[in-house]
């Protein structure tokens, strides 16, 4: 008889994801139960979740979390980190909670180099709360509060994450992935495994940034938000490694 080609990962639970059609959270978190399956630290790790549509991964996943206030997941994960060493700590945060409320907390946790695995899902609007502007909404961009599309002269340009946390000396790896194709979610996965491993050899501060759809925040078809990601979102948001003290920036 044939073996088992195809499983659940350990590190999830039995319940069935709750996101909309088409969300890219659910293929996020499979990679990373994944990679903590494969990588053996699923007894060891704790996560720290967010207040947005992700915030619901500790219904999911067979480990132990924490679930800060909104924006205040670096600043719980550097305690949990700082108190239990021995653990395997990562925060799994949106634009609206890591590029908005939660900017010091990133910035700061990232610049002392806390050894921390930050997962940050950018899908460039606040998709729980209505569909409203993000810090990383793109130019043009129409959302429920630029209903004519985002200006860069008055609502301000975008932000781009990964390019800013990459200049503070404190981070060890800094890589921007996505989920849009079977290749680039192979890619994506092989990213989070790093930024775990980079944890686990003590090297300090990653972070993953992964563009992701919204379809019912974007307004579109499940098909139609995944070829958005490669037209429209990529050409400004580009993939690649922007900073690895291992040598590949």
């Amino acid at each position: 008889m044939a073996g088992k080609a195809y499983g659940r990962p350990s590190s999830l639970n039995d319940k069935v994801f709750t996101y909309c059609p088409g969300c890219g959270h659910g293929i996020v978190h499979r990679l990373l139960a994944e990679v903590i399956d494969e990588l053996g630290i699923r007894e060891n790790t704790i996560g720290v979740a967010y207040v947005g549509c992700g915030g619901m991964i500790y219904d999911f996943f067979d480990i132990d979390f924490a679930f800060p206030l909104h924006g205040r997941a670096p600043a719980v994960a550097t305690g949990i980190k700082r108190v239990r060493p021995d653990k395997i700590v990562f925060t799994y945060q949106g634009d609206g909670d890591l590029a908005a409320i939660g900017t010091a907390e990133i910035i700061h946790a990232a610049t002392r180099g806390e050894n921390l695995t930050v997962l940050f899902v950018n899908n460039g609007i606040y998709g729980m709360t209505g569909g409203q502007m993000a810090p990383t909404t793109l130019i043009g961009q129409k959302t429920a509060t630029s209903p004519l599309g985002r200006d860069g002269h008055y609502h301000g340009q975008p932000i781009r994450m990964s390019e800013m946390i990459a200049q503070l000396n404190g981070v060890c790896y800094v890589e921007r992935v996505t989920i849009d194709k079977p290749a680039r979610i192979l890619a994506a996965k092989k990213a989070i495994a790093k930024g775990f491993q980079n944890q686990i050899e003590n090297k300090g501060f990653s972070l993953i940034e992964v563009v992701s759809p919204c379809p019912i925040g974007w307004g579109l078809p499940p098909d139609d938000a995944y070829r958005r990601i490669a037209d429209e979102v990529l050409p400004f948001y580009r993939l690649g490694v922007y900073k690895d003290t291992d040598g590949r920036e």
